[in-house]
Protein backbone atom coordinates (compact mmCIF):
# COMPACT_ATOMS: atom_id res chain seq x y z
CA UNK A 1 0.00 0.00 0.00
CA UNK A 2 1.67 3.05 -0.80
CA UNK A 3 1.35 6.03 1.68
CA UNK A 4 -1.01 8.41 -0.03
CA UNK A 5 -3.39 5.31 0.22
CA UNK A 6 -2.41 4.90 3.77
CA UNK A 7 -3.43 8.63 4.61
CA UNK A 8 -6.43 7.84 3.21
CA UNK A 9 -7.39 4.67 4.50
CA UNK A 10 -10.07 4.19 7.37
CA UNK A 11 -7.49 2.53 9.68
CA UNK A 12 -5.46 6.47 9.20
CA UNK A 13 -8.43 7.78 9.91
CA UNK A 14 -10.10 6.38 12.63
CA UNK A 15 -6.48 6.16 13.91
CA UNK A 16 -5.40 9.92 14.12
CA UNK A 17 -9.44 10.81 15.43
CA UNK A 18 -8.41 8.68 18.85
CA UNK A 19 -4.80 9.98 18.89
CA UNK A 20 -6.48 13.46 18.60
CA UNK A 21 -8.48 11.99 21.62
CA UNK A 22 -5.18 11.22 23.34
CA UNK A 23 -4.17 14.86 22.97
CA UNK A 24 -7.00 16.17 24.29
CA UNK A 25 -6.58 13.96 27.65
CA UNK A 26 -3.22 15.79 27.58
CA UNK A 27 -3.73 19.45 27.39
CA UNK A 28 -6.52 18.33 29.81
CA UNK A 29 -3.55 17.18 32.53
CA UNK A 30 -5.00 13.53 32.40
CA UNK A 31 -2.07 11.80 30.14
CA UNK A 32 0.46 13.13 32.82
CA UNK A 33 3.91 12.56 32.08
CA UNK A 34 3.30 9.08 29.67
CA UNK A 35 1.28 11.69 26.78
CA UNK A 36 3.28 10.06 24.12
CA UNK A 37 2.66 6.20 25.00
CA UNK A 38 -1.12 7.79 25.42
CA UNK A 39 -1.35 8.99 21.90
CA UNK A 40 0.28 6.27 20.33
CA UNK A 41 -1.41 3.96 22.38
CA UNK A 42 -5.35 5.80 21.45
CA UNK A 43 -4.03 5.84 17.69
CA UNK A 44 -3.07 2.01 17.31
CA UNK A 45 -6.18 0.94 19.07
CA UNK A 46 -8.25 3.03 16.38
CA UNK A 47 -6.39 1.72 13.45
CA UNK A 48 -6.96 -1.74 14.99
CA UNK A 49 -10.93 -1.26 15.87
CA UNK A 50 -11.39 0.55 11.90
CA UNK A 51 -13.25 -1.23 9.48
CA UNK A 52 -11.69 -2.83 6.51
CA UNK A 53 -10.83 -1.49 3.21
CA UNK A 54 -13.67 -2.42 0.92
CA UNK A 55 -12.46 -3.71 -2.46
CA UNK A 56 -13.02 -1.41 -5.40
CA UNK A 57 -15.69 -2.38 -7.54
CA UNK A 58 -15.10 -4.13 -10.82
CA UNK A 59 -14.48 -2.32 -13.91
CA UNK A 60 -17.45 -3.73 -16.02
CA UNK A 61 -17.47 -1.98 -19.66
CA UNK A 62 -20.33 0.63 -19.45
CA UNK A 63 -23.60 0.07 -21.73
CA UNK A 64 -22.40 3.10 -24.19
CA UNK A 65 -19.05 0.93 -24.42
CA UNK A 66 -20.85 -2.27 -25.19
CA UNK A 67 -22.92 -0.59 -28.03
CA UNK A 68 -19.42 0.27 -29.43
CA UNK A 69 -17.92 -3.16 -29.49
CA UNK A 70 -21.18 -4.27 -30.49
CA UNK A 71 -21.62 -1.92 -33.61
CA UNK A 72 -18.24 -3.79 -34.22
CA UNK A 73 -19.66 -7.08 -34.00
CA UNK A 74 -22.47 -6.19 -36.44
CA UNK A 75 -19.90 -5.08 -38.92
CA UNK A 76 -18.55 -9.07 -38.56
CA UNK A 77 -22.35 -10.14 -38.73
CA UNK A 78 -22.65 -8.34 -42.07
CA UNK A 79 -19.12 -9.79 -43.59
CA UNK A 80 -20.85 -13.33 -42.54
CA UNK A 81 -24.01 -12.88 -44.12
CA UNK A 82 -22.73 -11.65 -47.72
CA UNK A 83 -20.73 -14.58 -47.64
CA UNK A 84 -23.90 -17.10 -47.33
CA UNK A 85 -25.83 -18.22 -49.85
CA UNK A 86 -29.63 -17.60 -49.02
CA UNK A 87 -33.24 -18.28 -50.79
CA UNK A 88 -34.68 -15.21 -51.54
CA UNK A 89 -37.51 -15.19 -48.76
CA UNK A 90 -34.84 -15.81 -46.25
CA UNK A 91 -32.23 -13.06 -47.56
CA UNK A 92 -35.13 -10.24 -47.48
CA UNK A 93 -36.03 -11.19 -43.87
CA UNK A 94 -31.95 -11.04 -43.06
CA UNK A 95 -32.00 -7.49 -45.14
CA UNK A 96 -35.36 -5.96 -42.74
CA UNK A 97 -33.53 -7.55 -39.93
CA UNK A 98 -30.40 -6.33 -40.36
CA UNK A 99 -31.91 -2.78 -41.16
CA UNK A 100 -33.47 -2.71 -37.97
CA UNK A 101 -31.03 -3.24 -36.35
CA UNK A 102 -28.87 -0.74 -38.12
CA UNK A 103 -31.23 1.74 -37.08
CA UNK A 104 -31.12 0.66 -33.08
CA UNK A 105 -27.52 0.46 -33.56
CA UNK A 106 -26.78 3.80 -35.33
CA UNK A 107 -25.14 6.65 -32.86
CA UNK A 108 -28.22 9.33 -31.82
CA UNK A 109 -30.94 9.56 -29.42
CA UNK A 110 -31.94 5.41 -30.00
CA UNK A 111 -28.42 4.84 -29.18
CA UNK A 112 -28.57 6.85 -26.24
CA UNK A 113 -31.89 5.42 -24.93
CA UNK A 114 -30.67 1.93 -25.31
CA UNK A 115 -27.91 2.74 -23.51
CA UNK A 116 -29.98 3.39 -20.36
CA UNK A 117 -31.61 0.15 -20.75
CA UNK A 118 -29.24 -2.78 -20.17
CA UNK A 119 -31.75 -5.94 -21.13
CA UNK A 120 -32.04 -4.19 -24.42
CA UNK A 121 -28.35 -4.10 -24.93
CA UNK A 122 -28.58 -7.29 -24.01
CA UNK A 123 -31.18 -8.27 -26.14
CA UNK A 124 -29.35 -6.80 -29.24
CA UNK A 125 -25.89 -8.76 -28.15
CA UNK A 126 -27.89 -12.09 -27.87
CA UNK A 127 -29.28 -11.60 -31.45
CA UNK A 128 -25.93 -10.38 -33.51
CA UNK A 129 -23.75 -12.51 -31.62
CA UNK A 130 -25.54 -15.72 -31.01
CA UNK A 131 -29.04 -15.92 -33.26
CA UNK A 132 -28.32 -14.64 -36.10
CA UNK A 133 -25.43 -16.57 -36.66
CA UNK A 134 -26.85 -19.76 -35.26
CA UNK A 135 -30.19 -19.49 -37.27
CA UNK A 136 -27.97 -18.81 -40.48
CA UNK A 137 -25.26 -21.80 -40.10
CA UNK A 138 -28.12 -24.22 -38.91
CA UNK A 139 -29.18 -23.44 -42.07
CA UNK A 140 -26.48 -23.86 -44.65
CA UNK A 141 -25.64 -26.87 -42.59
CA UNK A 142 -29.01 -28.70 -42.80
CA UNK A 143 -29.24 -27.74 -46.31
CA UNK A 144 -26.76 -29.97 -46.96
CA UNK A 145 -28.24 -33.13 -45.56
CA UNK A 146 -31.85 -32.21 -46.42
CA UNK A 147 -30.97 -33.05 -49.99
CA UNK A 148 -29.75 -36.81 -48.88
CA UNK A 149 -33.49 -37.42 -47.31
CA UNK A 150 -36.08 -35.95 -49.16
CA UNK A 151 -39.68 -35.64 -48.11
CA UNK A 152 -38.36 -33.95 -45.04
CA UNK A 153 -39.35 -30.56 -44.07
CA UNK A 154 -37.34 -27.34 -45.88
CA UNK A 155 -34.76 -25.93 -43.55
CA UNK A 156 -35.81 -22.56 -45.59
CA UNK A 157 -38.62 -22.51 -43.32
CA UNK A 158 -36.83 -22.91 -40.03
CA UNK A 159 -34.69 -20.49 -41.12
CA UNK A 160 -37.37 -17.77 -42.27
CA UNK A 161 -39.52 -18.48 -39.03
CA UNK A 162 -36.06 -17.97 -36.94
CA UNK A 163 -35.93 -14.19 -38.76
CA UNK A 164 -39.27 -13.85 -38.35
CA UNK A 165 -39.14 -14.43 -34.88
CA UNK A 166 -36.04 -12.30 -34.54
CA UNK A 167 -37.17 -9.52 -36.20
CA UNK A 168 -40.33 -9.44 -34.29
CA UNK A 169 -38.08 -9.34 -31.48
CA UNK A 170 -35.93 -6.23 -32.49
CA UNK A 171 -39.40 -4.41 -33.83
CA UNK A 172 -40.55 -4.88 -29.46
CA UNK A 173 -37.65 -3.44 -28.37
CA UNK A 174 -37.93 -0.50 -31.06
CA UNK A 175 -41.27 -0.07 -30.03
CA UNK A 176 -40.00 0.23 -25.67
CA UNK A 177 -37.73 2.41 -27.10
CA UNK A 178 -39.97 4.81 -28.85
CA UNK A 179 -42.70 4.81 -25.90
CA UNK A 180 -39.93 5.55 -23.49
CA UNK A 181 -38.74 8.59 -25.66
CA UNK A 182 -42.62 9.69 -25.49
CA UNK A 183 -43.01 9.18 -22.05
CA UNK A 184 -40.35 11.43 -21.42
CA UNK A 185 -41.66 13.98 -24.05
CA UNK A 186 -45.03 13.69 -22.28
CA UNK A 187 -43.58 14.17 -18.53
CA UNK A 188 -41.50 17.43 -20.24
CA UNK A 189 -44.52 18.82 -21.88
CA UNK A 190 -46.41 18.42 -18.44
CA UNK A 191 -43.81 19.79 -16.31
CA UNK A 192 -43.38 22.81 -18.31
CA UNK A 193 -47.57 23.21 -18.15
CA UNK A 194 -46.78 23.24 -14.31
CA UNK A 195 -44.35 25.53 -14.53
CA UNK A 196 -46.33 28.17 -16.39
CA UNK A 197 -49.51 27.78 -13.82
Amino acid sequence: MAISEYLESRKNIAGSVCGLAGLALTFSGLAGPYWPVVVAGLYGAGALIAPPERPPLPDFPSPSAQLEELRADFGKLGAYLAEVDLPPAAAGRVTELTDLLTALLDPGRASELLAQDPEGVHTLSRTVRRDIPEAVDSYVRTRWWTRMTPGSEPPERHLERQLTLLQEEAERLATALRETEARRQETHTRYLEERAQ
